[in-house]
């Protein structure tokens, strides 16, 4: 194995997600890939044609040249029409077409993921024409293809994995960025503290700080009097931080607790994902 060590735990967490999908996906009869999933727009079809789309990218292939339908009202920004085309050129593929190269493509990324020799730190093509380490490429492959089997596991009513090696690459993705929900998105007063209970198979109790020039910080040190404390199941947590659900969808698996206003306007600015 030539990939670099602290390549691993990405390629571990990609491969294990890719390959539920892969189980998830393959007896499904045609109308089953229809099925709308948590992800707003996307059905089963989309979710799958997204994986295939984003690692044969990241395989080096070229983008396919297509033209949106104009009617796709999910599609607010660039960010989201850059993933819809790998997802629309495949919306009329049938059910064999989809496992047949979602198995190929898996074969190709583990084959190249097996020859990896480049360094964390090497510059590979990101979306839209950006750049972006391998690193960072291959941790938001891990982070994405969870999150997309936890969307399929919802729309097909199959649960499971949400412990799995993409759970922690997810949570730690995830808490990367709660301080800039806390402190910039939703507006956080200064010093101010905010305490994040997590329970369930994936736990953590986590504190965000915002300092007296309104910049928030993370620890794992209890805060002996928060403005807010935000108790949630981690099943819930990822699909408010995902965008999958609203917070008045599920405010009975939310105990809130100290300021309600603030913890409202912080849950409304939860989602991370674009």
């Amino acid at each position: 194995m030539s990939l670099h060590p602290s390549l691993q735990t990405y390629a571990d967490a990609w491969s294990h997600s890719v390959e539920s999908i892969a189980e998830l996906v393959q007896p499904l009869v045609e109308g089953e890939w229809s099925r709308a999933t948590p992800c707003p727009g996307w059905s089963v079809r989309d979710i799958v044609s997204h994986v295939i789309g984003l690692d044969c990218e990241a395989l080096g292939d070229p983008r396919p040249i297509h033209s949106l339908p104009r009617d796709l009202f999910h599609v607010k920004n660039d960010h989201q029409r850059y993933n819809e085309m790998q997802v629309d050129v495949r919306r009329h593929h049938t059910a064999p077409e989809m496992t047949a190269e979602l198995e190929y493509t898996i074969i190709r990324r583990n084959r190249q993921l097996r020859n990896e020799n480049r360094q964390p730190d090497r510059a590979v093509r990101g979306p839209m024409g950006t750049e972006e380490t391998l690193e960072n490429a291959m941790r938001k492959r891990a982070f994405d293809v969870w999150v997309h089997e936890q969307d399929l596991r919802t729309a097909l009513d199959r649960p499971g994995n949400l412990d799995s090696p993409g759970a922690h690459v997810t949570r730690d993705v995830l808490l990367e960025l709660l301080p800039g929900v806390v402190a910039r998105k939703a507006k956080a007063p200064a010093s101010s503290a905010f305490v994040f209970d997590v329970h369930g198979p994936v736990e953590f109790l986590r504190t965000v700080r915002v300092d007296a020039e309104g910049n928030g910080t993370i620890d794992g040190a209890p805060s002996l009097g928060p403005l807010v404390t935000i108790a949630v199941d981690w099943e819930t947590y990822v699909r408010l931080a995902c965008g999958r659900v609203a917070p008045e969808a599920v405010e009975d698996r939310l105990k809130l607790e100290g300021d309600l206003e603030m913890a409202h306007r912080i849950l409304a600015n939860f989602a991370v994902t674009p």
